[in-house]
C-alpha cells in the first residue's frame, strides 16, 4: 500500500530537548523530520506532534518547534500517542486514515503509537531514517518488530515521493530541493 497525500497525516513523536542529545544519530532524525514537515506543509498534510512528559524531558527541539503551531503540539504521559484521548481525538478530527510517524524513541513511544494507531484501524507507516533511540540495537529491534507486524516501514524519500505521486507537477517542482 502506498502513502496517499490526501489520506495521510504526519505525526512527529517526542523530538524533545532533553531526550535528543542522548539519541543515536539524532541529527539525522531531526533533519529528516524537518524534511517531512516541510513537505507536509507544502502539500497541506496535517501535522501533529507529541511531547512525552515535557516537564521532565523538555519541549520539542527549537528547530522542529519553530515549524509547528501550538495547536499541533500535545503533551502526553502515555507512551502510545493512540492511548491519549486528546491526541486520539485530534487524529480522528483530521479525517485522515494513514499516519506517517517519525521521532523518538523507536522502541518505546514510536512503536507503541504505531501499534496503537494500527489497532484503531489506521494504516501506519514508520519512517525508518527519521526515527531512532538511545541505542542502535533498540532501533533495529523496533523496526524489525514493526515490519513483521504489518506496519509499513519507509524512508523519508519513499514518503515524499509517494505523497507527490508523479514528476513534472508543481508539487514535484516545489519539493525537489528536498531530494538533494
Amino acid at each position: 500500500m502506498l502513502i496517499e497525500c490526501d489520506q495521510s497525516l504526519l505525526f512527529v513523536v517526542d523530538v524533545q530537548e532533553r531526550l535528543v542529545p542522548a539519541i543515536f544519530e539524532a541529527d539525522r532524525v531531526v533533519a529528516n523530520s524537518l524534511r517531512l514537515i516541510e513537505a507536509a506543509r507544502m502539500l497541506n498534510i496535517p501535522i501533529l506532534c507529541s511531547e512525552q512528559y515535557p516537564k521532565g524531558l523538555g519541549h520539542t527541539v527549537p528547530e522542529v518547534r519553530s515549524r509547528l503551531s501550538n495547536g499541533e503540539i500535545f503533551a502526553k504521559t502515555h507512551f502510545s500517542c493512540a492511548r491519549d484521548d486528546v491526541i486520539a481525538t485530534a487524529v480522528a478530527a483530521t479525517g485522515r486514515r494513514q499516519i506517517v510517524l517519525c521521532g523518538t524513541e523507536s522502541h518505546v513511544c514510536v512503536l507503541q503509537s504505531a501499534f496503537g494507531f494500527k489497532g484503531e484501524g489506521y494504516d501506519v507507516f514508520v519512517v525508518e531514517d527519521a526515527v531512532s533511540s538511545r541505542r542502535p540495537e533498540s532501533v533495529t529491534s523496533a523496526v524489525r518488530r514493526l515490519s513483521a507486524s504489518g506496519i509499513g516501514v519507509v524512508t523519508t524519500e519513499m514518503a515524499l515521493f509517494e505523497w507527490i505521486g508523479q514528476a513534472g507537477t508543481e508539487d514535484f517542482k516545489s519539493l525537489r530541493h528536498l531530494f538533494k
